[in-house]
């Protein structure tokens, strides 16, 4: 060993003070870590889980690097210790001394045997058949650093994603017994009920998603894209999210059947009001045909039907789900006959607007006609020859049964023809002189 040696330049003294303060520190830092590293809780729960999938084998490539870590560390504590004692020699450390430490230093003067290697599973370090392996302490760091930053980052997202997945899925289970329980008191149950069933679906999609979380956490870690740091990511939480999401769906379903239980006999009550409304219209409208009939000489009076006796029958059946506090049936039930009452009850006012729209054609015409009659006589027209006839005979044809209307409506239009003409009349002598509408003197 001297100056040609391939670790370079002898180091003085004052460098090679240096250097071992340098790598003291770097010693100190590494334990730290390293001692963190074996405390940490992530670390711990990975040694006594059954894991399976993607973490079994993750895991069993850091518990080896975990392994190599501390050999390399045992090795790179002995160089260190050897170098402090070969300075220690004496206070002005001699150039066999100075030649010794900085192939110590700078050389490949650490070796790792190949027992610890090859117990560390680690076949692309030592190479095939490769008894030992040799580094510098500076090449001996970096390649712990690397070692620890891979097995800091599995260890740190899967505890991330157990530290937040199985907690919270605990709790949506916990909301999801409730919700079951709530469910079962309305009637939601499996197969009675869509809900039930989802609920079904949803319990065991947390049963087992709760088990590949904790068997297989890294199967539910995201990384993040170009993140260095521990761990850097997030779990995945899709499909904890839908499930979730699944329950409140469930839940407003439940609340739903819960307002039905709440409000049943209102509704009822005013469901049976809106059909009985709706007959009473009907048979309004019936009446009222046969006075059309009987009055008005028409075939377009439409035929009035009677009241759907399925509504009465799903009434019936309403009332008894309630009886029976079947809610889960008595809800969509309840909402498809309320929807049906007033579409019924629209029904029936229509129908009586039909019916009874010729009643309404003849009193408009009547109200014309006299209308027509009181504007003559205030003009003193009431006892125009022409004018009496025609309203006589449109009279006769309103006030007769049957009416026809076409023909009272023709009978109207003469009357008020002649009217507008005799009052046009009287006008034009108003506009010659102060005469009265007779023909006399003011």
């Amino acid at each position: 060993m001297g100056d040609a040696d391939p670790a370079g330049p002898v180091l003085d003294r004052d460098e090679v003070d240096r250097a071992l303060a340098r790598l003291g520190a770097e010693h100190e830092a590494i334990e730290t870590s390293l001692l963190a590293l074996q405390d940490h809780a992530g670390r711990r729960l990975l040694e006594g889980a059954e894991l399976t999938g993607t973490t079994k084998e993750r895991w069993s490539a850091a518990e080896a690097s975990i392994t190599l870590l501390w050999a390399y560390f045992d090795a790179y504590t002995d160089a260190l210790r050897t170098a402090r004692e070969i300075r220690a020699r004496r206070r002005w450390s001699s150039r066999e001394d100075l030649v010794e430490l900085t192939e110590l230093l700078r050389g490949e003067s650490v070796t790792v045997a190949g027992s610890a290697t090859a117990t560390a599973n680690a076949p692309a370090l030592t190479g095939p058949g490769r008894l030992s392996q040799s580094f510098s302490l500076a090449g001996l760091v970096d390649r712990m650093n690397e070692l620890y930053a891979s097995s800091l980052d599995m260890v740190v997202a899967a505890d991330a994603v157990w530290s937040a997945l199985p907690a919270r899925i605990d709790l949506l289970a916990a909301e999801l017994q409730r919700t079951r329980k709530l469910a079962h008191s309305v009637g939601v149950r499996p197969g009675e009920h869509p809900a039930g069933d989802d609920l079904e679906r949803i319990t065991r999609t947390l049963t087992r998603l709760r088990e590949d979380v904790v068997s297989d956490p890294l199967a539910f870690w995201v990384p993040a894209p170009g993140s260095s740091a521990p761990g850097g990511g997030r779990p995945d939480t899709t499909v904890y999210d839908r499930e979730a999401r699944a329950l409140e769906d469930v839940r407003r379903e439940i609340d739903a059947v819960l307002t039905v239980r709440q409000d049943a006999e209102a509704r009822l009550i005013k469901l049976r009001d809106v059909l009985s409304r709706a007959d009473r219209t009907l048979a309004e409208a019936r009446t009222a045909r046969g006075e059309v009939l009987a009055k008005i000489a028409a075939s377009e009076v439409p035929v009035v039907s009677g009241p759907p006796t399925v509504l009465q029958e799903q009434l019936v059946a309403a009332a008894e789900y309630r009886r029976q506090a079947q809610w889960h049936r008595l809800s969509p039930l309840l909402e498809s006959l309320e929807q049906k009452a007033e579409d019924e009850l629209l029904r029936a006012r229509d129908s009586l607007t039909a019916v009874t729209a010729p009643l309404a054609v003849r009193a408009e015409l009547r109200g014309r006609l006299d209308a027509y009659k009181a504007k003559v006589a205030r003009h003193g027209l009431a006892e125009d020859p022409l004018l009496v006839e025609r309203y006589d005979a449109a009279r006769r044809m309103l006030w007769s049964a049957p009416c026809d209307l076409r023909v009272a409506e023709e009978a109207v239009l003469r009357y008020q023809r002649a009217a507008a003409e005799q009052l046009a009349a009287v006008r034009v002598p108003e506009q010659g002189g102060p005469q009265d509408r007779r023909g006399g003197q003011p």
